[in-house]
């Protein structure tokens, strides 16, 4: 199959694009279909925005939150929210259909924000069941080393991600040189690409947060027979509740993103190419993950929900009060 037919049958489908069949130039096809897409997209963006700004602000505003985990927190605020700025826009603007037809400037910039962002997402998300592993698993050292640690894995995890970007469009700008005939850039862009991206820290992710919950079990049965070490406790169950959410996190992460990452990666080995209309749907799924985060954090962290309030209210304005209240 060739790539024109793929697109001449994915754009004449799509609610927004037509093809002029006598000069085959792509073109705007306003519908209510397109109209309503926009609205529910753009609206996708605005809460995408605001939601992970409350995040960013709680964090950096109000000293209770200033934790080694809050900083990952942070970090994946900031990818979640670059989302919602530059590729919800950019997605809504120029679709993949439109991008595959002109592949212009513009359509690489949402490429490349595409793939740094979703990557940033995974690794932060990788660096957050590390940073779990060490205050679940060995509690007693989690303190004195985590500072340094959450700022290398901070830095190490957008400076791989912006890595990737690039060596996936220098694939890619091989790949249409050799007319797919570059087998090391085909593999790159197809199979190494998201092996390295997402495959990989999501099965570093789970082997963590399995051998995580095995240890809270553990200390739990060990805890309930111990009447001296009630603090202990305490700690114990605050660090196992933070755990459970941030697991959480990461298997709404995953629901979100396998789909599409999957479909990415057989696609080139299938005989029947996928429409990009479910590339398509699939992909929005994906930067649905962005949006999704912040009402995680609202719905089960009470000192969130309190920030949020406050921030939301003006309350955030007074000062010395509103870290009390956070209390």
């Amino acid at each position: 199959m060739t790539l024109r037919f793929t697109i001449n049958r994915t754009v004449d489908t799509h609610p927004c694009y037509e093809i002029d069949t006598v000069s085959y130039i792509l073109i705007r096809k306003p519908s209510t279909v397109c109209v309503l897409l926009y609205i529910i997209f753009g609206s996708l963006s605005v809460v995408t925005v605001c939601g992970n700004l409350l995040v960013i602000i709680s964090i950096i505003y109000f000293k209770q939150l200033h934790t080694p985990t809050n900083c990952l927190i942070l970090s994946l605020a900031v990818a979640d929210l670059l989302v919602g700025i530059v590729v919800f826009p950019l997605t809504v603007e120029f679709t993949l259909s439109s991008c595959l037809y002109y592949e212009d400037l513009i359509c690489k910039v949402r490429n490349s924000f595409d793939v740094t962002l979703g990557t940033a997402s995974n690794l932060n998300l990788c660096c957050i069941s590390i940073d779990r592993y060490y205050a679940v698993c060995q509690p007693l050292t989690y303190g004195t080393k985590t500072n340094v640690h959450v700022v290398v894995m901070i830095l190490a995890s957008w400076s791989v991600s912006i890595l990737v970007a690039i060596s996936f469009e220098i694939a890619k700008l091989n790949l249409a040189k050799c007319e797919e005939k570059c087998l090391l850039e085909i593999l790159l862009a197809s199979t190494l690409g998201p092996f390295f991206s997402f495959y990989l820290p999501v099965i570093v992710m789970l082997c963590i947060y399995l051998k995580i919950f095995h240890v809270a079990q553990r200390q739990a049965r060990s805890i309930q027979n111990t009447t001296s070490i009630k603090s202990g406790a305490g700690v114990s169950k605050m660090e196992r509740k933070a755990t459970k959410t941030l697991a959480i996190v990461v298997g709404v992460f995953l629901v979100c993103w396998t789909p599409f990452f999957l479909c990415i990666t057989f696609e080139p080995f299938s005989n029947n190419p996928i429409s990009l209309t479910v590339i398509e749907m699939l992909n929005w799924l994906a930067l649905s993950n962005s949006m999704l985060n912040p009402f995680i954090y609202a719905f089960f962290y009470s000192w969130f929900r309190s920030a949020f309030k406050m921030i939301i209210s003006g309350k955030i304005f007074q000062g010395d009060f509103a870290n009390s209240m956070l209390n």
